[in-house]
Formats: C-alpha cells, sequence, structure tokens
C-alpha cells in the first residue's frame, strides 16, 4: 500500500492498474498459448516475449532506481532499439514459466526501489515513463486482441468445422 505522502504515489497506482490489467489479459491463456507466435509479426513475439520484455525493462528501472538512490545514476542517455534488441536476445529462449518469474521479479524489485526514492527527480520520471505505466499502455491494446483471438481459437475446432 502506497502513502499518500510518497512524491509518486499516483504513479505507483498507475503502475499497479495497469499491471494489473496485463495479468487479467494473461492469466486466462494456457502455457502453449503463451508462446504462440503472432503477438506482433516480423520479428514474431509471443505473450512470453512481450512479458520478458516489460520485466527486463522493470529490472533496468530497479538498477536505474538504485543508482538515483545511492547517487552514481549517470543519465538516461541509452540506445534504446538497442537496449530492446539485447533484452529481447537475452530472454529470446527461455522458457514462458522463466519469462513470467523474472518479470515479476523485476516488477518487485523496481517496486521496492521506486519507493526508496526521496523526491521527484526528472531522471526518475524519465524511468517510470519508460518501464511502469506508460510502458504497459504501449503494449496493452495489442494484448487484449491477441488474448481475445488465443482465447477464441479454443473454440474452432483446428479442421474449421
Amino acid at each position: 500500500m502506497t502513502s499518500a505522502a510518497h512524491p509518486y504515489v499516483d504513479d505507483i497506482q498507475g503502475e499497479r492498474d495497469g499491471w494489473y490489467e496485463l495479468l487479467a489479459l494473461i492469466r486466462p491463456l494456457t502455457p502453449e498459448e503463451c508462446v504462440e507466435p503472432g503477438y506482433y509479426r516480423d520479428p514474431d513475439w509471443t505473450v512470453r516475449d512481450v512479458v520478458a520484455h516489460l520485466g527486463t525493462w522493470l529490472a533496468e528501472a530497479e538498477v536505474q532506481f538504485e543508482r538515483l538512490n545511492v547517487g552514481s545514476y549517470e543519465g538516461h542517455d541509452v540506445d534504446i532499439d538497442a537496449l530492446n534488441a539485447t533484452f529481447l536476445a537475452a530472454m529470446e529462449d527461455q522458457p514462458w514459466e522463466v519469462a513470467w518469474v523474472q518479470a515479476n521479479a523485476g516488477r518487485t524489485r523496481m517496486l521496492e526501489t521506486w519507493w526508496e526514492l526521496p523526491e521527484p527527480t526528472d531522471e526518475a520520471a524519465w524511468w517510470i515513463r519508460k518501464a511502469a505505466a506508460d510502458h504497459y499502455q504501449e503494449h496493452l491494446a495489442r494484448l487484449r486482441e491477441w488474448s481475445a483471438e488465443l482465447i477464441a481459437r479454443r473454440a474452432t475446432p483446428p479442421d474449421g468445422s
């Protein structure tokens, strides 16, 4: 539970709301559906891939919040495309369960260090936008569509009859 006095109380609530929506879309899926290509095409992404993508950004935000907290932060001059490629490659062959646990662990640690931020800064705000609610929103619309499509396939036999 967040304190009303925390400098990021609204952002933390927004992150929580986005995460819970993400959970609501993923929970009904089977592990097999979570590794079905089609979330994105070219390159093919699965639910596992988007969860791993979000989880790695949450983990990176945790590292950056920790640096902000201890005074060793060097700025957010990062190549987002290069980081995305690195993160995707690191999680590429992991099973669904590993991606899921990693995302949850990344989120937990990110929230812990976010909670420790003593005051709002532009740098913290950048990482909050990149890793939390705003980032979830970039993916939720497609996840809604893809999750619904995967669930709808259950009602249709493979032969289409």
